[in-house]
């Protein structure tokens, strides 16, 4: 054989060689892929916000002292039911009754001082009339000179006078902060309801409230007949909800049971403190909701951990896509069609960078996907309302997650074996 007839040979089977290669790519590369396939339906959606939070008493009053002092006597317990103007504790009081009769005793000292002011002043107007009633007669038995010395004496006097009575009110008004003081060794409910916290025993020192609001709070009475739930509600949710949004509570203490609520305030100001800003500035920010409990069970206790669900929007019989199915994809064609379409008006300059855009895959009859963009409004828990971009009678991609994440516009799908039985066993509208 010549050495020209063995190259055509070798062209020949290097050309099949690669024709099968290719063959075998293009029946890898048109590989349907497994995906799972849901018809668009219109279905009723309800959008919420869960967060969890603590159960609080609406009405509490933390008990403090005004005054420092050793308990003598602790008339409830914790958990015991109280009504307003019943006994709580009583301070030793002999501190400030021993203020008191001090108080007393310079009250009457003041009254006696003014008594002999008021006698001396009555003495010198005395004298200083009779000098007068004596000059007029005989000028020359009283003396000018002695006329302005009793007419001093009478100035002096009255002055005098006026001092004790300022000095009496001093004492009087010594008497009553004493008598104030005194009262407030013995402290009485200033509601009705439950001991929830009690933090001292017969026999430890009260202090005042204003040294240490913390260290000093005594106890604390609960109105356990309003409950509320604070719920810290994360930055990007908390411009969904308003007051009056109705909500769903769950006790962590009954699992078997949910009870209904409502909005009630939402803090202007986020559960994050100012240093705590300042230091981390990536910091996940809370604002806190208050939501009030409409059926509060009875044997609730302060601090049960809660989890509420805010509805926050409703929908009813609305165009909508499964959660899953939405995914975003880098569209390069920011040109604006309509304006180029229009003659004579310029085409709008190129721009630099990729936009993306939420959407769907689309699987047309012959089971090739096509990417569309969708718009969505409100968030149900498995389905987003579809506002435009569907009509309703597409099927599209609904999962897997993976699956959708790699498919491309023209790629070949079918629906897995699994999801096709699912769909068969589903009902219809669920």
């Amino acid at each position: 054989m010549s050495k020209t007839a063995k190259f055509v040979i070798f062209g020949i089977v290097v050309v099949a060689a690669g024709g099968l290669a290719a063959a075998a790519a293009s029946k890898r590369g048109n590989k349907a892929a497994e995906v799972r396939i849901e018809s668009v339906e219109k279905r009723d959606l309800v959008a919420s916000v869960t967060a969890s939070g603590q159960v609080a008493a609406h009405t509490k009053v933390d008990v403090a002292s005004d005054i420092t002092g050793r308990i003598t006597k602790l008339a409830v317990k914790e958990g015991d039911w109280g009504t307003k103007g019943q006994l709580l504790l009583q301070i030793d009081p002999q501190t400030y009754e021993a203020a008191v009769q001090r108080a007393q005793a310079a009250v009457a000292n003041s009254k006696a001082a003014a008594a002999q002011s008021a006698a001396n002043l009555q003495q010198a107007q005395s004298s200083y009339r009779r000098s007068q009633e004596i000059r007029q007669s005989n000028p020359n038995l009283v003396s000018a000179e002695q006329i302005e010395q009793l007419k001093t004496a009478v100035e002096v006097n009255t002055a005098m006078v006026e001092a004790a009575r300022y000095n009496v009110e001093q004492a009087q008004a010594s008497l009553k902060d004493a008598e104030l003081q005194l009262g407030k060794t013995t402290l009485y409910a200033t509601m009705t309801g439950r001991v929830t916290r009690l933090n001292i025993e017969a026999g430890e020192t009260a202090i005042m409230g204003t040294l240490n609001k913390d260290a000093a709070t005594l106890l604390t009475i609960s109105d356990m007949s309003q409950l509320e739930t604070k719920v810290k509600v994360d930055e990007t949710d908390i411009s969904r909800i308003s007051v009056g949004d109705s909500a769903v509570v769950q006790l962590d203490a009954f699992p078997d049971t949910t009870f209904v609520g409502r909005v009630v305030e939402i803090a202007n100001s986020s559960t994050r403190g100012a240093a705590a800003t300042s230091a981390a500035s990536d910091q996940a920010v809370d604002y806190q909701v208050t939501i009030r409990l409409l059926n509060p069970p009875r044997d609730t206790r302060p601090d049960f951990s809660a989890t509420a669900k805010v509805v926050t929007a409703t929908k009813k019989d609305v165009l909508s896509i499964p959660i899953i199915a939405l995914t975003v994809r880098e569209n390069e064609a920011i040109a604006n069609s309509d304006t180029a379409a229009i003659p004579g008006r310029a085409r709008p300059a190129k721009q630099v960078g990729k936009r993306d855009v939420e959407g769907v895959f689309v699987v047309g009859a012959d089971n090739k996907v096509t990417f569309r963009p969708v718009k969505v409004g409100i968030a149900g828990e498995k389905y987003f309302e579809v506002i435009s971009g569907l009509t309703g009678n597409e099927r599209i991609v609904a999962g897997t997650y993976q699956a959708i994440r790699e498919l491309k516009d023209g790629a070949t799908v079918r629906e897995a074996p699994a999801a096709q039985a699912a769909n068969t066993t589903k009902k219809p509208g669920s």
